[in-house]
């Protein structure tokens, strides 16, 4: 299972590697999501952790519409959030 702060690293289509720090994971709509940041620069990705029959976890890349829904459900809390502020 992967944590927060765990380093991973992905390979591209191309074969080229490169590190990334695990920032984030969470489940939205009976899916979960891996928050990846790398440190040599300020790329971000969103892929999809998925599970094959053995139980190995992987990472895919995630379609423009689940970005979409993720992004807009990230609105929606931090908003939510600054509503319940206490000054």
């Amino acid at each position: 299972m992967y944590d927060t702060d765990d380093r991973i690293t992905i390979v591209d289509d191309t074969g080229v590697e490169k590190d990334f720090l695990v920032e984030a994971l969470f489940d939205m709509e009976g899916e979960s999501y891996a928050l990846l940041s790398a440190n040599q620069d300020e790329e971000m990705l969103l892929m999809r952790v998925e599970e094959d029959e053995d139980k190995e976890q992987y990472l895919v890349d995630v379609s423009e519409e689940e970005v979409e829904n993720i992004l807009a459900a990230y609105h929606i809390a931090v908003e939510a959030d600054e509503d319940n502020i206490i000054h």
